[in-house]
């Protein structure tokens, strides 16, 4: 799911830069297509986090599918990049309100996961190098997934942000 959750953010970029080409003798409109692509990169930057260490995790688990962890995902994510693409040209509120959406159910599921696995997770130790990379240290699986709702919840709180600037 991670995969895909990365795939919002892409299609924003690029509908941000296709924009800023139909419209850059707007400088105000460039501006703020300019603030959403900024945003939009470090999101799914964030996003790809998420999507190397979960493939840690499962390949530790030896419980990974090319086909199910792979190939599914990536057949999803190019109709949903473009989905999402077409509706952030002709509504941006409705792309912004659909990843409001599932960033609230990401958020949801990685807390009933953590409410669910605690006491496993406290204990389960946690390292990478990406993670090192990125800027974070967690001590264990709980804190990693601790972090990773987190940022969910900080994706989506940016779309209600997003959601009520675009509505000035």
């Amino acid at each position: 799911i991670e995969v895909i959750a990365r795939i919002p953010y892409q299609s924003w970029e690029v509908a941000s830069y296709t924009l800023l080409t139909w419209f850059y003798t707007n400088e105000q409109r460039a501006i703020k297509l300019a603030k959403t692509s900024a945003f939009s990169r470090a999101a799914q930057d964030n996003e790809t986090l998420h999507v190397v260490l979960m493939s840690q995790i499962v390949q530790r688990l030896k419980c990974e599918s090319f086909f199910r962890h792979t190939f599914v995902p990536m057949v999803f994510a190019f109709f949903y990049f473009w989905a999402i693409y077409v509706l952030y040209l002709f509504s941006r509120r409705a792309s912004l309100e659909l990843n409001f959406l599932f960033e609230s159910h990401a958020y949801e599921q990685y807390q009933e996961f953590l409410d669910t696995h605690e006491a496993r997770l406290r204990i389960t130790s946690f390292s990478s190098d990406f993670l090192d990379f990125y800027g974070r240290h967690v001590k264990s699986e709980y804190e990693l997934f601790e972090s990773i709702r987190n940022d969910e919840l900080i994706h989506r709180n940016r779309s209600i942000r997003e959601l009520q600037a675009h509505t000035r």
